[in-house]
């Protein structure tokens, strides 16, 4: 069964008490939440949960994928499954999908095991080919640390390719700026 509402909600919750500001920002989260929907359907219109996952190498480096459908420079992540526990598995189930790195090859920076480092509104343009209209994506990003050499190996059928970006030059403005923010104690 994917991430359940209350999940999702409780999630979202800790991720508030950390970053107040943001509640108007994720407001279609909170309509998802409130729909009859399953609000991690890729079905439910207009928006949906997606998962992301933020991998950190020992250099501070960031993992980015190039994506076929969307054409752009992203984290790995995507929608959760029936076998989805909860929104953190989400985020490894297609970090291994996407680059086939294994849930053991990495841990969760101290303080955000089950909170997302950002939460990210954006849309995503029709794709006539699946059927799909135009939608928006909340994407819970969760922020994960490389702790065993693992060769990355991305999905033809969805990726063009991968780079190791430093973390600086991550590719989406907001979680820059977060990652910029991390202590010395999570982001060594």
């Amino acid at each position: 069964m994917p991430p359940s509402r209350p999940h999702i909600r409780h999630t979202t919750d800790a991720y508030l008490a950390r970053n107040p500001g943001e509640r108007a920002g994720i407001a279609l989260l909170f309509e998802a939440l409130d729909g009859p929907d399953d609000p991690t359907s890729r079905a439910t219109l207009p928006a949906h949960v997606t998962c992301s996952a933020v991998l950190l190498d020992q250099d501070n480096r960031v993992l980015h994928i190039h994506h076929k459908a969307t054409r752009k420079t992203l984290t790995p992540g995507g929608h959760s499954e029936p076998g989805d526990q909860d929104l953190p598995s989400t985020a490894l189930r297609e970090l291994f999908e996407e680059v086939g790195i294994p849930k053991e090859a990495v841990d969760p920076l101290p303080g955000f095991e089950t909170v997302p480092l950002d939460i990210d509104v954006h849309d995503i343009s029709a794709n006539p080919a699946k059927g799909e209209p135009g939608h928006v994506h909340i994407d819970f990003r969760f922020v994960f640390r490389l702790v065993v050499t693992h060769q990355v190996t991305h999905r033809l059928e969805e990726t063009t390719g991968y780079e190791w970006r430093p973390a600086e030059q991550t590719a989406a403005p907001a979680l820059r700026a977060k990652l910029a923010l991390l202590t010395p104690t999570t982001h060594p």
